[in-house]
Parts: structure tokens; C-alpha cells; sequence
């Protein structure tokens, strides 16, 4: 609920504040006193298009603040309009967008005139409409469609549709065939390939370096027999105790290096064959390696890799199996509850727009037709409100009503048929046009209203201003050559005097007051009213 609006430098109103309370709320005074930009006011606060035109002119900008209260919150809401450059939002003291505003305004506010902040405009708003009217069961749709989204998801972790987990079924198997055939050693398996490779490869040259050294060592005159001669030379003489010592140890070296030497180039033989088994395998570790990996290590984590994957998809297979299978009776489950909505939004669509036809007919538009309209194709999602205003009409969505008191009339009948709206509903023109009988029944059409919300109404009938809880009045006066307005509370001798002007145009006329007074005391509706 609004409960206060304060402006400034709006249009021409320099100042104001206005404390509103529950319940229907009359907002009169004369043609161009103000009253139309108090719903500007409200609109700029829920998220309405803003014009530097506003600007009261002589100001840098114009200001409006509202304080509403929805259920145990409360929010204060601001919108500056420069008039040079672009206007600003606050929510709380902070800094909003237009957007926070509108979505904090759907909560609060509907809007029924010549403004664009009307929930019931919009085809998801009408839907949402008739489906509380006809008190649809949307539930096991919502249940239908969230269980799809959760099969589909599964699937597609599970990789896919089950043609591409075939394709990569098969390549997995030919990868991990390939690389179980290939029997990799080791990480280090091409590195001691190299090395046969090059024994193999220069067997002839490093046989005749093995026997040459050799020889060098133990044939005549060679390295032992030096050794030896050395040694006898010095044995048990003092002088050379150590490095008898040390020619002993060099002698048995030499002799385990040539035992060695011997055994190493007896193992180098010349084979062919096995030179090329390794030249084979080099090649194919290779060819691993480049598709594979950079390294015999990157080779092997990869053959790891696709075998855990393959074993996934294996595994999966009746994993996926048992999911389509779950798929087909989500499907059915979800066009099964999908029939159901849309055939209760088809069953209640006709009551709701005969309803509403009903209310309207009572509101100065005897002639007036409402159809609302669901799509053929379940769930019916498709909705949409037609009005014909006048005989001869053709069935136009609402959003297309030329006439602004039509769209207000239009809009006040269904607020009456349907339970649910904002908090806050303000009507403007929407007594445009008629008088009389027609104006009563306005009147106690929106008392109705405001028995459920609060109900703002700018009006110029006295009928209407009559059977309202509250009564607000816009003045304008002409000051230093300056128009200014001023918005008071009426009670008592004053709303007399405000009725009666409505009425006649004169509120000192005793015939004008006796009138006003009689509607006042007239006024019906529950205690306090």
C-alpha cells in the first residue's frame, strides 16, 4: 500500500506532500488543477517513462518519493527526472534502475488510464489472470516439465544422444585396442630403445673398440704387464710401502676391467633381425606419441583416460536405456497434465469473459463485449482479453482500446470479478463520459474495490467522490504570476463545499449543498465507511 507521495517541481505542482490511507480514495478539483500529474507521480515511482517535459519550469529537476509497505516490508521509493539528461531511481536510499522499479511496481501498483504500467495489458499477466480466476492446477505441469528437465540433463551428462555415444563408443575401443596391443613398457621405453638401437646399429665398430682395448690391457707389454714390472720393481722396499699398496689394487682394477671389457664386447654380436624389431618398435611409440601424447608418460595417463571412459559408456548403456525409457512416460505425464490446463483454462475462460461482460455492462457500457481467448494447442498458454466497446466493434486485445475511459471502465470490471491484484490500484477517466445511474454505479463499484485494496481514483463526478472513504482535493492558484498547487484532506463542512462544486459548479449554492449532503449521508458500505 502507498501510504505517502511527496513531490516536487513536478508539472505544476512546486511542492507537496500527501499522507494516503486504505480503502477508496477521491481525487477531484478543477480541469488543470494537478490532479492527472499525481498519477504521474505514481507512475514515475513504478517504473514509468520519464519526460524532461515534466520539469516544472524554472527547476533543474523534478523529485517524487513514495513509502510503501508490502506485507512486513517497507520500501521507499525515488525518481529524479533532470530536466537536461537522464532520469535517476532510488530504492531505500540506494541507487536503482527503472527496471527495480517496474519490478518492485507489479507488486505494489496497477495503473488503469492512459498509462502503460497496467499488469493486465500484458498476454503472461492475462494468462496468469484466468488461471487464478478458474483456479487452475498448475502443479503436475510444473512437475511434468521440471522431471523432463531432469532427464534430459542426465542424458546429456551421460554424453549425448545415443548415436553420439555410439561414435564415441568406437573410437574409444579402437584407441584403447591400439594402445593395449602396443604393451608400453614403461615411460622410459623409448629412451632405452635408443640405446639397443645404437649398440645394434654400430655393432662392428664397438666389437673391434672392445677387443682393441682389451688387448691394450693384456696382451704383451700391455697395461697389466706394466702394472707388473712396477710393481716387482718396488715390492718390499720401504720407501714404497703405500704405493705398493695402491700398484697392488691398480693391478687387480685392471684386471676387473679387462674381465669386463672381455665379457661386454663377447655380448655385441651383430643381428639384424633384432635391429629391426627395434627400429619397429621405435617407430610405432612414435606414431603413439603423436597422437597420443608428447611423452611415453602422456601415452600411458591417456591409455588410463579412455579406459575409464569407455567403462563409463559401457556401464551406461542401460543407464541411458532406463532413462529414454523414463523420458517416454515423462512425456506422457506432461502432455496428460498439459491437456488438463488447457482444458480448464478453456472451461473457465467463458465464465470469467461473461463475468466480466457482466460488470461492464453496469459501468455506462451497456453494449460492450468480452471474450477471452486460449490457444488450441495444449496447455493453452496463449491467452488473451478482447473487448468491442460499442456495437459494431470488432474484438480488440485490450492493449488496442483507443479510449482511456474505456480501458479504466474495462479494467475496473475485472478487478471486480478477479480476487488477486497489487496492493494499490489507481483509476483515471474512468468515469469519462457518463452521468447519472452509470456514475452510481461506478462509485460503488470502486467502494466495492476498495473493501479488498487501496483504490485511488481521479474523478470529476460527485457521485463517485461521495461514496469514497477519503477525499483529496487539488487546488491551483496564481501567485506572482506563478501557477501553484496545493493538495488538502477534505472532511465534514469542507467536503461539502468540494461535492457541491462538483456538482454545480458553485459550492455556496444552498440547492448545490443540500445535494452534496444528501450523497454524503447517503454513502453505504460496511462501518466506518
Amino acid at each position: 500500500m502507498l501510504h505517502e507521495l511527496h513531490i516536487e517541481s513536478l508539472g505544476v505542482i512546486d511542492r507537496l506532500d500527501l499522507v494516503l490511507g486504505a480503502g477508496l480514495t477521491a481525487l477531484t478539483g478543477e480541469t488543470g488543477a494537478g490532479k492527472t500529474m499525481l498519477v504521474e507521480a505514481i507512475s514515475l515511482l513504478v517504473g514509468g517513462r520519464a519526460d524532461a517535459t515534466m520539469v516544472r519550469p524554472g527547476a533543474a529537476e523534478a523529485r517524487v518519493e513514495g513509502r510503501f509497505v508490502v506485507g512486513d516490508d517497507e520500501y521507499v521509493v525515488a525518481r529524479v527526472v533532470p530536466a537536461d539528461g537522464r532520469s535517476r531511481a532510488y530504492v531505500n536510499g540506494r541507487l536503482a534502475t527503472v527496471g527495480n522499479l517496474a519490478e518492485l511496481g507489479t507488486r505494489c501498483v496497477d495503473l488503469h488510464g492512459q498509462h502503460s504500467h497496467q499488469s493486465l495489458l500484458s498476454a503472461p499477466e492475462q494468462r496468469d489472470a484466468l488461471d487464478r480466476f478458474c483456479r487452475t492446477d498448475l502443479a503436475p505441469l510444473r512437475a511434468a516439465r521440471a522431471r523432463l528437465t531432469e532427464i534430459d540433463a542426465s542424458l546429456a551428462a551421460l554424453g549425448g544422444d545415443s548415436k553420439s555415444r555410439a561414435r564415441e563408443v568406437d573410437l574409444l575401443r579402437f584407441q584403447v585396442n591400439e594402445l593395449r596391443a602396443a604393451a608400453i613398457v614403461s615411460h622410459d621405453e623409448d629412451q632405452q630403445l635408443d640405446s639397443e638401437h645404437d649398440v645394434l646399429a654400430g655393432a662392428v665398430e664397438y666389437r673391434e673398440a672392445g677387443e682393441a682395448a682389451l688387448a691394450a690391457l693384456t696382451d704383451d707389454g700391455g697395461a697389466g704387464d706394466a702394472v707388473g714390472h712396477a710393481l716387482r720393481a718396488i715390492a718390499g722396499r720401504s720407501p714404497f710401502a703405500e704405493l705398493e699398496v695402491r700398484l697392488r689394487g691398480l693391478s687387480a682394477e685392471v684386471a676387473d676391467v679387462a674381465a669386463e671389457l672381455r665379457a661386454s664386447t663377447d655380448r655385441i654380436e651383430e643381428d639384424p633381425q633384432r635391429l629391426a624389431e627395434v627400429r619397429e618398435r621405435m617407430q610405432l611409440l612414435r606414431d603413439l606419441r603423436r597422437k597420443y601424447g608428447d611423452s611415453l608418460a602422456e601415452v600411458i595417463s591417456f591409455h588410463d583416460e579412455v579406459e575409464q571412459r569407455l567403462a563409463e559408456l559401457d556401464g551406461y548403456e542401460q543407464r541411458v536405456a532406463d532413462l529414454e525409457q523414463q523420458r517416454v512416460i515423462a512425456q506422457a505425464a506432461e502432455r496428460t497434465a498439459a491437456h488438463a490446463v488447457g482444458a480448464a483454462r478453456r472451461a473457465g475462460a467463458g465464465s470469467l469473459g461473461d463475468q466480466v461482460q457482466a460488470a461492464l455492462r453496469e459501468l455506462a457500457m451497456p453494449h460492450a463485449e468480452v471474450v477471452v481467448t486460449v490457444g488450441d494447442d495444449d496447455p493453452g498458454d496463449e491467452v488473451a482479453f478482447l473487448l468491442a466497446a460499442n456495437p459494431g466493434s470488432p474484438l480488440l486485445p485490450l492493449a488496442r482500446v483507443a479510449s482511456g475511459g474505456e480501458l479504466a471502465r474495462a479494467m475496473l470490471a475485472l478487478r471486480l470479478v478477479l480476487t488477486e491484484a497489487p496492493d494499490t490500484l489507481v483509476f483515471d477517466e474512468v468515469d469519462a463520459g457518463i452521468g447519472g445511474a452509470a456514475a452510481v454505479a461506478v462509485g460503488r463499484n470502486l467502494a466495492t474495490l476498495g473493501e479488498r485494496h487501496q483504490v485511488l481514483v481521479v474523478t470529476h463526478l460527485a457521485q463517485v467522490a461521495a461514496l469514497a472513504d477519503h477525499h483529496v482535493v487539488v487546488s491551483k492558484h496564481v501567485r506572482d504570476g506563478s501557477t501553484h498547487t496545493t493538495v488538502a484532506s477534505v472532511a465534514g463542512a469542507h467536503r461539502v463545499d468540494e461535492v457541491a462544486r462538483m456538482l454545480s459548479g458553485d459550492e455556496a449554492a444552498d440547492s448545490a449543498r443540500r445535494h452534496a449532503a444528501d450523497l454524503l449521508g447517503s454513502r453505504a458500505g460496511p462501518p466506518g465507511r
